[in-house]
């Protein structure tokens, strides 16, 4: 079949290259392309949002946005169909054209952060959290209700054209950008081939988080070739069991978790990094009350207009308000922006969990108590001296206590069998978790005497401690 160049367009990308798309030019009418969703206010919104959430203050040159990261996204959604479509074929009766689902993964792959708001899941954690909610579940709304009508009425992506009575479905889309419930209601009614798609949303490796290692750690500097995702895709299919992985790309996969894990050492959990989300969260829910009215399930108009940008516009226009407490807020936020409202880090312990442990045997699960002690070891002068304790965790690999949630699998050639990738003995090298304890102060002043009470408190627990001196 001779490629239709007439409605295909393309967007150049550091990481992935030349990312095809269907325009509008030249379709039927009636047919939308998938530059209609691309170019939709609910997408394009997403150019306002910086995917790595604070980093950006601190690596001047990670300033991509949730745009370019959920191109990348849909891109990776036609590499893994075009590669493994052949194998869900094999194991999947009733199976939808190679076109369709490839329309429908790359429709999901472009739609995933859709509901993100301003500093993506800080946002999650400190405003929505309060309305039992998720950007996964607004965008799943959006997605739906904002959407649908483009969805069902897109025919064709730049493989192929679907088949004559198949139309996608936007509650397919809204359902496999959400993670798994856990419940069994999740699962009833979707099709076979539906919940083996989700692996490419929720699992160990995904085009979600696939992409976003590959252009983090470009953007950052951290490197410009994380992992080897030619490799992970070429030794992937699906099975019975679901998305699976060769024995032989084993150890790529490995590769990936650690560069993964490293980049949340790295660049994610950066002392700095988390000490501006800290001075952030001391000041957001004042904001937000005065920023925005509610719940945005019901101000989806407002959340539209809601971004980083259109946030930091109006936070630091309240400078010269004449109300007091906006004032003041303005200042707060002026303050931050400038980095000169911060919390430093004084000191910090790192602890690495292997199967058997876990972060609820140390003292570190109680962070609270941690500072009580520690204050009561520093000087009698300085013991009320503001101090900010701060946790951050990472989940390496698969566990009995996280485990591939059916998501993923192994396929062992010796015995022609599937297993799924939980704690086998090739994942036994890497750690279950990690988590990084520090306490923050608004100086350097008292570094020393920091270090040497949570010393007092937790020298025997068996981590890293560090300080900046």
């Amino acid at each position: 079949m001779v490629r239709d160049f007439t409605t295909e367009s393309l967007s150049h990308d550091p990481i992935h290259g030349y990312i095809p798309f269907i325009s509008r030019m030249g379709l039927p009418e009636g047919e939308a392309a998938e530059q209609d969703l691309i170019d939709h206010p609910w997408v394009q919104r997403l150019r306002q949002i910086h995917q790595l959430q604070t980093a950006w203050w601190v690596f001047p040159s990670a300033e991509h946005m949730r745009f370019q990261h959920v191109l990348g996204v849909m891109h990776l959604g036609s590499v893994t169909i075009n590669a493994w479509y052949d194998s869900l074929a094999d194991v999947c009766r009733n199976l939808p054209s190679k076109a369709f689902v490839e329309s429908l993964v790359r429709i999901a792959g472009l739609l995933h952060d859709v509901g993100h708001g301003p500093f993506g899941h800080f946002f999650d954690d400190h405003y929505l959290e309060q309305f039992g909610l998720t950007h996964e579940d607004i965008g799943a709304h959006i997605i739906e209700h904002e959407l649908g009508d483009i969805i069902r009425r897109i025919r064709r992506n730049p493989s192929g054209k679907l088949a004559p009575l198949e139309e996608l479905d936007a509650k397919q889309v809204a359902w496999l950008i959400r993670r798994p419930s856990g419940r069994s209601e999740d699962e009833t009614g979707h099709p076979d081939w539906l919940k083996k798609l989700r692996a490419l949303f929720s699992g160990i490796y995904t085009v979600d988080n696939m992409d976003f290692v590959l252009r983090d750690a470009y953007m950052s500097g951290y490197n410009t070739k994380a992992f080897d995702i030619s490799r992970l895709v070429h030794y992937s299919f699906f099975t019975e069991q679901g998305l699976t992985i060769h024995s032989r790309g084993l150890s790529t996969l490995i590769n990936f978790i650690e560069t993964r894990a490293n980049l949340f050492r790295s660049i994610y959990f950066h002392r700095t990094v988390r000490g501006i989300d800290i001075a952030l969260e001391d000041h957001f829910e004042a904001t937000m009350n005065h920023l925005f009215p509610g719940n945005p399930l019901q101000y989806l108009s407002a959340y539209q207009g809601l971004t980083e940008t259109s946030f930091l516009v109006d936070v630091t226009r309240w400078s010269h308000s004449d109300n007091p407490e906006l004032q003041e807020l303005g200042r707060h936020w002026r303050a931050i922006i400038n980095r000169d409202e911060m919390w430093r880090m004084a000191c910090e312990r790192t602890m690495h969990f292997h199967s058997g442990q876990a972060e609820s045997t140390t003292i570190f699960s109680e962070p609270g108590l941690v500072e009580r002690r520690v204050r009561e070891h520093l000087p009698r002068e300085i013991r009320d001296i503001p101090l900010r304790v701060d946790v951050a965790r990472h989940y390496h690999r698969p566990s009995a206590r996280r485990p591939a949630g059916k998501q993923n699998y192994w396929f062992d050639p010796a015995s022609g069998l599937s297993f799924e990738l939980d704690d086998d003995e090739l994942f036994r090298s890497l750690p279950t978790s990690f988590i990084i304890f520090r306490i923050y102060s608004r100086s350097h002043g008292y570094d020393r005497e920091l270090n040497a009470a949570l010393q007092k408190v937790a020298g025997g627990t068996g981590g890293d401690t560090k300080t900046n001196m």
